[in-house]
């Protein structure tokens, strides 16, 4: 079975997941930044990871998965600013899998990255009260994804494999 792991990373939050789930995944593989990807038509298991942008998957990433992901295995990690629990995250989440309802999603990793300083910064003099809030809670962010989330997306990759591997 061959592997590709492909993201896009604003910050390095995304990349840094990329680079754990690579390392836990066995035999043939690649890592590529999803702007490098020409076509999956080399690989069995797509993992496919981005940060939230306006509450839902990067643009990028719709177009990406418009042309290449119908009928794929694909497994996706997605990084954001708000904590765990959060009302909204789940929404947000079914947003970011909703440009995958053509491909097999064997399952779906998230959690917290650490907000980027300017994103904050614009946030916070948005007219959008709500989008201020999210600028003010930068502190909260700071130093994720830790260790346990990096591990955690270590055990993601490799259940995730196990699985396409029955199949």
């Amino acid at each position: 079975m061959r592997t590709l792991v492909t993201y896009m990373s604003l910050s390095g939050n995304t990349r840094k997941l990329a680079d754990t789930i690579y390392a836990n995944i066995d035999g043939p593989k690649d890592l590529q930044e999803l702007s490098e990807v020409q076509n999956l038509e080399d690989y069995d298991l797509v993992f496919v990871g981005f940060p939230v942008h306006q509450f839902g998957a990067p643009e990028a990433v719709k177009e990406f998965v418009e042309k290449n992901a119908k009928g794929r295995n694909i497994a996706l990690f997605v990084t954001h600013a708000m904590p765990p629990g959060m009302d909204m995250l789940k929404g947000i989440m079914m947003k970011c899998q909703a440009p995958f309802a053509a491909a097999r999603v064997l399952g779906v990793y998230d959690c917290q990255g650490e907000l980027a300083e300017k994103v904050a910064l614009s946030l916070m003099s948005s007219p959008n009260p709500q989008l201020q809030e999210f600028g003010r809670m930068r502190a909260m962010t700071l130093g994720h994804p830790d260790a346990a989330e990096v591990t955690r997306a270590g055990e993601f990759a490799r259940s995730i494999v196990a699985m396409a591997s029955t199949e």
